[in-house]
């Protein structure tokens, strides 16, 4: 392993996020590093809420499932942990964004994220209403940041859900 070289990527659990944790993978093989994967997350209702209602129990709930959606994550990516190259899972409270950004803080690094969900209406609500965590990455890192698009195979999987016949895919 080179001088403590290190490819963090953002976790969520989502489709896109695996797509990412798989190259972030490929990336940390090639480059000798270690892989980073982090699952950020805050309390349900957000710190504020949570800030005027403490509940530590709860709190702890939160954390456990966590731990649970990094452990399912790896699990659905790899069958566990990833095969020829160190792996060092993090699950940290905070915003994705800011906790991203904050451990991606040597210039050697490299943060991998994916680019999130595609247009649709609830995605056009959270852009409204919350920023996104690939472009506060973009804006704020302080080394390397590779942007993962969604697999080929996520069109298809949206074609299955909508009710499509793959057939119509292939034939086009």
């Amino acid at each position: 392993m080179s001088d403590g070289a290190r490819v963090i990527v953002g976790v969520s659990g989502s489709l896109h996020s695996l797509t990412a944790l798989h190259r972030a993978a490929e990336e940390a093989r090639e480059r000798q590093a270690t892989l980073v994967p982090v699952l950020a997350w805050t309390p349900v209702g957000g710190e504020r809420n949570y800030r005027a209602r403490p509940c530590p129990p709860l709190l702890r709930a939160w954390q456990d499932l966590a731990d649970t959606r990094m452990d399912n994550a790896l699990e659905r990516a790899f069958g566990g942990l990833p095969i020829g190259v160190p792996v060092r899972p993090l699950v940290v409270r905070g915003d994705a964004g800011t906790v991203l950004t904050g451990l991606a803080d040597r210039p050697g690094d490299l943060l991998v994220v994916s680019t999130g969900e595609q247009a649709g209406a609830r995605t056009r609500l959270r852009r409204l209403t919350r920023r996104s965590v690939t472009r506060h990455c973009l804006d704020h890192a302080r080394c390397g940041v590779l942007v993962v698009p969604p697999s080929t195979l996520h069109e298809d999987l949206r074609a299955l859900h909508r009710g499509i016949d793959l057939r119509e895919l292939v034939a086009a």
